[in-house]
Order: structure tokens, then C-alpha cells, then sequence
């Protein structure tokens, strides 16, 4: 069973998020953004299959500006202050270094059950150091990292290169990811099945299964 990083495995640190704006006189909670954000992602999917990687300056400025939006707050100078300093923040790892609630221990039930258990992430080479801060890397067998193998998704061979690390075949395999356009379409792509992480159950897809959390997305992956 592999996992996507970021929303998936790590949770942003909404609370930093809050206090770069709260500096700047904007008052709002970290559980607002979290909402907000479960909500922009499926806007930033969009955009996602023109722009031309998840790990751009731009596209994380236009993620954030979505998240604001549905937080009711609008792109001033605070919040164009916040994202600068966001950009800055916690390096190399950045605001990705939470662990998402009851990660260790599904992972830590999966490998205990016998499966190989992976995470497959576009980053800019830190996810490994990520993971480790956010105590989660100890319960992975491998951590593949788009900066540091050259391959982002949905590029199907960053699976694939997952699929001959683990020693398995696609049929074997189930990945869980919280971006239709990245991570279910790149799965699919090198022939593994797909779980779409859907915590608002907003998206609109319907080619996949979809589940609520990383519990639920265990229990539909060992059923599979």
C-alpha cells in the first residue's frame, strides 16, 4: 500500500498559517483553514493539468489565495506577506510537517498485517526529512521523492520505479492520494488502483473509490 505526502501522510501546520495572518490584523482559526483548504485543493486540481509542477512558487501562491478565498479572506497585502514568509518558513520541509491524524498507526497495523508499505511524494527532495520530523518515516519501508528522482507524478513511471523498489506487481498495489489529477490519474496510469482522499466528500469524481480518512482508505485498500 503506497501514500502520497503532503494531505495525505502530513498535514499543513495550519496554526502558522493562522498567526502569519493574525501578525497582519486577520483573524482566523487553524480548524477554518483546515476546511478551507479540503475545499481548494479540488479548485487547485484544475489548475493542476496546465500547470507545469506541484512544486512551483506559483502554484503554491494560487493553492494559498484559494484557501484564503474559501476562508473568506481576500489577497491583500497580508495575506501577499503571509505567503512570503511561508515561503520561508521551517526549510527545507516547509509547512508539510504534521502528521495527519492516526498515520503511524495505520501504517504501523498495515506492516504488522504483511503489507509493503510506501510513500511516493512530489517534493523538493525533503519528504524523507519530513517524515522523520513528523514521525512517520520509521513505519515505511521506502520514500521516493520527485526532486530526488526527477520524476513527478502523474508521471507513471514514479510509480513504476515504486512498483520495482517494492518488488510487486501493479495489480498488488493500491495508492492513496488526496489529487485526482495527480496522484489517481498516475496511478492508474502505471496500473495500480486508486483511493482519492475526499474528507468533505466534494469531489466529483467518479471513477475511483474514495474515502473519508487514512482508517477508512486502510480498511477499503485490505479488502481490495
Amino acid at each position: 500500500m503506497l501514500f502520497d505526502a503532503g494531505n495525505t501522510l502530513l498535514e499543513i501546520n495550519y496554526q502558522v498559517i493562522a498567526n502569519g495572518l493574525g501578525r497582519g490584523g486577520v483573524e482566523v482559526s487553524s480548524g477554518a483553514l483546515r476546511v478551507a483548504e479540503q475545499k481548494a485543493r479540488i479548485r487547485l486540481d484544475d489548475d493542476l493539468r496546465s500547470l507545469k509542477s506541484t512544486e512551483a512558487a506559483e502554484t503554491f501562491r494560487r493553492y494559498l489565495g484559494y484557501i484564503l478565498e474559501n476562508a473568506g479572506i481576500s489577497w491583500d497585502e497580508r495575506a501577499e506577506a503571509t505567503w512570503r514568509a511561508l515561503r520561508t518558513y521551517n526549510p527545507p520541509v516547509g509547512v508539510w510537517h504534521c502528521q495527519m491524524p492516526q498515520a503511524s498507526l495505520v501504517l504501523a497495523r498495515l506492516r504488522e498485517e504483511g503489507l509493503v508499505v510506501g510513500c511516493i511524494s512530489n517534493s523538493n527532495g525533503s519528504v524523507a526529512q519530513a517524515l522523520e520530523q513528523a514521525g512517520l518515516a520509521s513505519h515505511l519501508d521506502f520514500i521516493l521523492d520527485s526532486g530526488i528522482v526527477g520524476i513527478e507524478k502523474p508521471d507513471p513511471r514514479i510509480f513504476q520505479l515504486a512498483l520495482d523498489t517494492a518488488g510487486l506487481g501493479p495489480e498488488e498495489v493500491v495508492f492513496v492520494g488526496d489529487l485526482y489529477s495527480i496522484d489517481v490519474v498516475g496511478a492508474k496510469g502505471a496500473g495500480l488502483r486508486a483511493i482519492l482522499l475526499d474528507p468533505l466528500g466534494l469531489w466529483p469524481q467518479n471513477d475511483c473509490l474514495k474515502c473519508r480518512d487514512l482508517v477508512e482508505a486502510a480498511s477499503l485498500a485490505t479488502r481490495m
